[in-house]
Order: structure tokens, then C-alpha cells, then sequence
């Protein structure tokens, strides 16, 4: 990523972390073009959580966010600066979790898909996509399992054509499955609430992985 998001994350980070804990404020205000994009990505539909083991947790509910709307907003390259900062922070936290413990922190992905009712905005799935894919070369060893969760059974006979969507090396780690804790929330914003909800839904996580 370019050099302005780079250090806006590592000045995010260092404020999120300052009294020893996390205050994920800071690091949502400093994202690129957040005026605009934090209107539609929200704690309802975008959440990063942490297993016990360290790793992150990285989900996204892609029916609750406004996809359209937020592209008639920004661009596809604003859009995928957004997603690149959000990853140099997760490099950020995974690198000095894997120095504080001695074993490798990494990103496992978790698309719920709970609510879809029509294919997302092109400009949408473009930045994604992009986004995805610069992932695999900037940050090669984060990237864990890749989760495709709740998918509607209308589209479950064609998981051999969603396949092909994604990189080659993401298809690897891809998982389809079911994740019922994670499919009766009305939104995402009680996995950062509630901690028995969190907790169920981390475990349920970790469950469903190969």
C-alpha cells in the first residue's frame, strides 16, 4: 500500500493501543475517505475479532452494507484504499502478536452471506476483488482460511462456479459451510457487545476449519 496509508495505520494503531488495550476509534477515523465509506461500513456489517490462539477474525456481512449507494459515493480505487488500510492494520496487530508469542498470528476471513438477495454493485465486487488479490502479494503470510458462510441454498449448487471467483491461492483455503450463531444476529454490532455472543461465535469459528 501507498506510503500515506502505511503510516496512518501505524499512527492509528499506536493511539488504539496507547492505555494497553484496544480502542478501535482512532483506526476506524483514519481510514482513507472514512467521511464517506463509514457511513456504509459499520459494526453492523464489518467486525474484526480474535481468537484465544491470536489470530484475527475478519468479518463481513455484505447484505447489510448499502453497496450501490456507497459506489454512486466513491470509486472503485478509494474503495479498495479502504480495504488495504483495514489489511496493513491487521498486518500491524498480527506481526506483533507473532513477536509477543512466538507463533505465527494470521487472518482468517469470514464472508457471511446471510441476507443476500441479489448479486453486488460490479463497482463493489471489483474493489473486492482487487483488493484480494493485492493481498496475496503484499501480505502472503497472514492470510488464513478464507470462509464462505451461510450461503443460501439456492446458491449452494454453485459453489464449483463461486470457485473460480476468487484468487487461485485463496481457492485453497476456501471453506463453504453453515455457521448458525452467526446467522441468527440481526446485524454483527453483538459479537463486539456481547461476550458470550463473541465467544460462540469465535469457537464456532474455529469448529468449522478443516
Amino acid at each position: 500500500p501507498g506510503k500515506k496509508i502505511c503510516e496512518s495505520a501505524a499512527a492509528a494503531v499506536a493511539e488504539a493501543t496507547a492505555d494497553g488495550g484496544w480502542n478501535n476509534d482512532p483506526v476506524y477515523a483514519a481510514a482513507p475517505y472514512a467521511d464517506v465509506i463509514n457511513d456504509y461500513i459499520t459494526p453492523k456489517s464489518v467486525m474484526t475479532l480474535s481468537t484465544d490462539e491470536g489470530d484475527l477474525v475478519y468479518v463481513i456481512r455484505a447484505s447489510a452494507i448499502d453497496d450501490k449507494e456507497l459506489m454512486d459515493r466513491v470509486s472503485v480505487e478509494q474503495l479498495g484504499d479502504y480495504f488495504l488500510y483495514a489489511k496493513e492494520v491487521h498486518k500491524l496487530v498480527a506481526n506483533q502478536r507473532s513477536t509477543d508469542t512466538g507463533r505465527l498470528s494470521n487472518v482468517i476471513f469470514a464472508n457471511d452471506i446471510s441476507g443476500v438477495r441479489k448479486a453486488p454493485d460490479k463497482r463493489f465486487s471489483k474493489a473486492l476483488t482487487s483488493s484480494s488479490d493485492q493481498y496475496e502479494v503484499l501480505y502472503p503470510s497472514l492470510a488464513g482460511p478464507t470462509m464462505i458462510l451461510n450461503l443460501p441454498f439456492i446458491l449452494q449448487a454453485f459453489v464449483g462456479l463461486l470457485k473460480p471467483l476468487f484468487p487461485k491461492s485463496v481457492q485453497e483455503r476456501l471453506v463453504f459451510t453453515k455457521a448458525p450463531v452467526l446467522a441468527k444476529l440481526p446485524e454483527l454490532s453483538p459479537l463486539a457487545k456481547n461476550p458470550t455472543t463473541r465467544k460462540k461465535f469465535v469457537d464456532e469459528v474455529k469448529s468449522l476449519l478443516p
